[in-house]
């Protein structure tokens, strides 16, 4: 009895045993339900990999160039080799602001600059971050764009422009060319090179109708466009809503206006009266006694009182070892004092003169001097800073420095451009894009401060263009 119960015993420890041994061994993912191998033997290799947040085999700072919401996929430019490259997401992708939090794909901008990583062999994008090594200025107004030299200067700093440096607005790809000064930017660079510019705010036209009689005087747009009316004068505006004051002897009057980004705006002042001429004697104390002083680009003696029309005058000051100075004087009353002083030039360096005062200055009448040429796009009206220059093909005398081109026609979108002229004695010449055309005559951009009005102007077209040969 006591044998048996022993046998007994130890068959029901062994019967434990191998029952845990069966519970321990690993199982089989292939075997279906019923226990079997045949789906083992059956199984083929996709190569399918779920990709995870840690699923990665290559990294890369970048610039993002596209993204596409609805396709799942973003396009980065890889700045060592300039050459762009498309990769999907999904649930698993990671996306994160500069420091780390969580963010969607619609708060990562085009243009930025990005850290990634992603599977290469896959084409899937695991992480990507607004790079930490990367600077922004954002919403700049003053900047400084030297394309010749490849330099951008903000504030005191100075960058430079590379061949992968990305130029968008509104989302689209445009170039270093079609930046105008009027611009509000973001800029975004590593070290000392910026990769991306971005448009934030971009300019639009104005242009005056019913101004015959106001050729000569004077127009302001908000607090930053000054400048003298000209015949058929077209001006590149910020976009915006502006209070815009037209003044000539004395008369003229302020209106309202809004600009649009890359349209249009065409103000009539034809209601706007000038009244019997109306003046003032302006008593000037200047520093240096010895400055020369230019009213309105004519020399005057500035120990002597001037009598000047009321309304809008620009003065200009210059002297021997000091900067020149560029100011305007409002002439409303019968008698006024204006002071006028001049900074020395300290030494080493170099005295300034402003855009205005070349452009306002008399000017010899010898037509002994290089020409910029404007080749294409035939038959557009060309306006050089604000002022009409003539159907293209067309010509003006080159003068150093950066300038805007306008180029105008009707029934297709106006467009400008900057320019950087060189001092080089010779002649240059440039040939642009055509200009697109609008779908219908009634789509057209030109419009009035409160409603669209089509585009006209088609009588400059049939002048005779100048000739585009040096003289």
């Amino acid at each position: 009895m006591r044998t048996g119960r022993r046998g007994k015993g130890l068959a029901a420890i062994l019967m434990t045993v191998l029952s845990l041994s069966a519970c321990a061994m690993p199982r089989n993912p292939f075997l279906d339900e019923g226990g079997s191998e045949a789906a083992s033997k059956e199984r083929v290799d996709t190569g399918f990999v779920v990709p995870g947040p840690e699923s990665f085999d290559s990294a890369d700072t970048a610039v993002l160039v596209d993204r596409d919401g609805e396709e799942g996929t973003v396009t980065l430019l890889n700045l060592e080799l300039g050459r762009n490259y498309t990769l999907s997401m999904d649930g698993t992708t990671r996306l994160y602001d500069k420091y780390g939090d969580a963010v969607s794909i619609s708060q990562i901008e085009k243009g930025d600059i990005v850290d990634v990583t992603f599977l290469k062999s896959k084409k899937h994008l695991t992480t990507m971050q607004q790079s930490v090594n990367s600077w922004i200025y954002a919403d700049v107004e003053r900047y400084e764009v030297n394309p010749i030299r490849g330099e951008v200067a903000i504030g005191q700093e100075t960058y430079k422009l590379t061949s992968n440096t990305q130029y968008l607005s509104e989302g689209a790809k445009i170039e270093l060319m079609d930046l105008n000064p009027a611009d509000t930017l973001t800029f975004q660079g590593i070290d000392n090179q910026i990769l991306s510019v971005r448009v934030e705010k971009g300019h639009g036209y104005l242009r005056l109708e019913g101004d015959e009689k106001f050729v000569g005087g004077w127009i302001e747009v908000g607090q930053t466009i000054i400048q003298r009316i000209t015949e058929d004068m077209l001006l590149v505006v910020p976009e915006g809503e502006y209070q815009v004051n037209i003044s000539h002897k004395g008369g003229g009057g302020i209106k309202s206006a809004r600009i649009d980004r890359n349209q249009e705006t065409v103000l009539d002042i034809a209601d706007l009266e000038i009244p019997e001429p109306q003046t003032g004697t302006v008593l000037f104390s200047i520093s240096p006694a010895d400055a020369e002083l230019y009213v309105d680009g004519t020399a005057v003696d500035a120990s002597v009182p001037q009598t000047l029309e009321y309304g809008l005058h620009q003065l200009i000051a210059r002297a021997e070892g000091y900067h020149s100075i560029t100011q305007y004087i409002r002439v409303a009353q019968e008698s006024l004092a204006f002071d006028l002083t001049l900074e020395q030039v300290d030494a080493g360096e170099t005295p300034e003169s402003s855009d205005s005062e070349s452009s306002t200055l008399p000017t010899d009448t010898t037509t002994d001097y290089y020409k910029v040429y404007v080749d294409a796009p035939e038959g557009a009206e060309v306006y050089l800073d604000g002022s009409y220059v003539g159907i293209a093909p067309c010509s003006f005398r080159k003068v150093e420095g950066a300038h805007t081109i306008i180029l105008r026609m009707a029934g297709h979108e106006t467009r400008s451009y900057t320019i950087q002229v060189d001092n080089e004695e010779k002649d240059i010449s440039f040939s642009f894009a055509d200009l697109a055309a609008y779908a219908t005559e009634s789509s057209g951009s030109t419009q009035d401060s409160s409603s669209s009005a089509s585009a006209d102007e088609s009588s400059k077209a049939s002048e005779s263009a100048p000739s585009s040969s040096a003289d």
